[in-house]
């Protein structure tokens, strides 16, 4: 099996079956047995015309008779898939991505087309460097087919933050990103696991500002590498670890993750704890459970329990009984884009609801919090009514919790709240909120 079928594979299964490109792509690539250069180039491929799909399709359209949505599912994402290689990959020779397509549209049944497909593609090849100008007049138009993200979602960019950080969030959202791996400290120092990462041919360098943290590349299947099997290590980016530094736990802290999957905040509290005391690390999906069981016991952390819950249920022996109760809330996933290519295709409608899960779930969780202790909120997303204005609800129907400002590293004080940018702080899109509780007054 090649990489661009494969990849076709993928695409496919992304648009047939609404599969998160990940995901389809780990078990794609598992099925056809790809690895090494191969399964490089396909996860390339697949990312990268998920990420360039509205830009791609423009130009397609210059060269093609046909709109693109108005072709057959297959014969667009192979023509997505060769003027990917085209414009985007300076090592794959023009004449490979036009013949290869040629191919893969025999191969997949649409031999009727091969010629059309070498035909846009060759002409595409032939025009690449003047290619036809987006049209700026729009200005939310130009910056949607540039950067492949909805017109809503850019429209409110542009709301939010003008034009020029709006266009450097977008950029960002598009660009290759290093994989950042945190330490185990369990398990042996940072330096000791730099060297054996790099044993495996790993390059693995210090994050510039946040300890115990390395940023990776070449690595492949992670899950092969041996410092990962023995549990030195586990993925999570910058801004969640950061999330739980503002959980300020202390070890022998009671602690309550309550949106936890796929555990990696329950890890770095536990981490951060030393592995003592108790962390409930909680989920409303059981099969997401076992992630969260597997992963701490690779890692050593036996402080953790798992268990399922639904966040908007109240369960009263839970009552005042955590020192410290983080709501990592269900969100729009619009802050890591980076990471997840397809949620920029979300449709606008499909968020309106969130933001009354995200208030059910943290109005819950308050009455876990012991008087004096801490919540902390927090989104992997960018939008006020997910963060700050949920925040803000929850505030003022509960006037025993208050913001609380606290310290991280590189941004320094907090006021409360804050928003992490990818074009900002080199992080994932990320609201966090650190809210006390009164005490009880004697």
């Amino acid at each position: 099996m090649s990489a661009r079928e494969t990849a076709l594979r993928v695409l496919s299964s992304c648009r047939v079956g609404g599969a998160w490109a990940d995901a389809a792509l780990k078990a794609q690539l598992s099925r056809d047995g790809l690895s090494g250069p191969e399964a490089s180039l396909c996860s390339r491929i697949v990312y990268g015309v998920t990420q360039n799909r509205l830009l791609l399709d423009f130009y397609l359209s210059a060269y093609c008779s046909q709109k693109p949505d108005h072709l057959q599912p297959p014969l667009l994402d192979i023509l997505r898939i060769g003027a990917y290689q085209i414009l985007f990959l300076d090592k794959v020779p023009d004449s490979a991505a036009v013949n290869t397509s040629v191919e893969l549209a025999k191969t997949a049944g649409r031999s009727q087309a091969a010629g059309l497909v070498n035909a846009v593609l060759r002409k595409i090849s032939q025009n690449k460097t003047t290619l036809p100008a987006i049209p700026e007049r729009d200005e939310a138009k130009y910056l949607s087919i540039r950067y492949s993200h909805p017109k809503w979602l850019v429209k409110r960019l542009l709301t939010m933050l003008g034009r020029e950080e709006a266009e450097r969030f977008l950029a960002a959202n598009n660009d290759q990103t290093l994989t950042a791996a945190q330490v185990n400290p369990l398990r042996g120092t940072a330096e000791a696991l730099m060297e054996a990462l790099e044993a495996q041919g790993v390059k693995a360098e210090a994050h510039p500002w946040l300890t115990d943290c390395l940023l990776l590349s070449g690595t492949g299947d992670l899950e092969r590498l041996k410092p990962f099997q023995e549990g030195r290590f586990y993925i999570q980016d910058p801004a969640a670890r950061l999330t739980v530094m503002a959980l300020d736990v202390k070890p022998g802290d009671q602690v309550l993750d309550v949106c936890a999957a796929p555990g990696g905040k329950s890890f770095a509290a536990a981490v951060a704890m030393k592995n003592q005391g108790r962390i409930l690390a909680c989920d409303i999906h059981e099969n997401k459970l076992k992630r969260i069981r597997d992963g701490a016991e690779r890692l050593g952390l036996t402080c953790i329990e798992i268990t399922a819950a639904d966040g908007r249920v109240c369960c009263p022996e839970w009552t005042e009984r955590f020192d410290a109760v983080l709501v990592d809330a269900p969100c729009s996933g619009l802050g890591i884009i980076r990471k997840k290519p397809d949620v920029r295709y979300k449709k606008a409608e499909e968020l309106f609801s969130l933001p009354v899960v995200q208030h059910d779930v943290l109005d819950n969780a308050a009455a876990y919090v012991r008087p004096g202790g801490l919540l902390v909120y927090s989104t992997c997303t960018i939008l006020p009514e997910e963060n700050s204005q949920t925040a803000d609800a929850f505030l003022a129907e509960h006037p025993d919790f208050s913001r609380e400002t606290f310290s991280l590293p590189s941004v320094g004080q907090v006021p409360g709240e804050i928003t992490l940018w990818p074009q900002r702080h080199g992080t994932d899109g990320f609201y966090i909120c650190r809210m006390r509780r009164q005490a009880r007054k004697l």
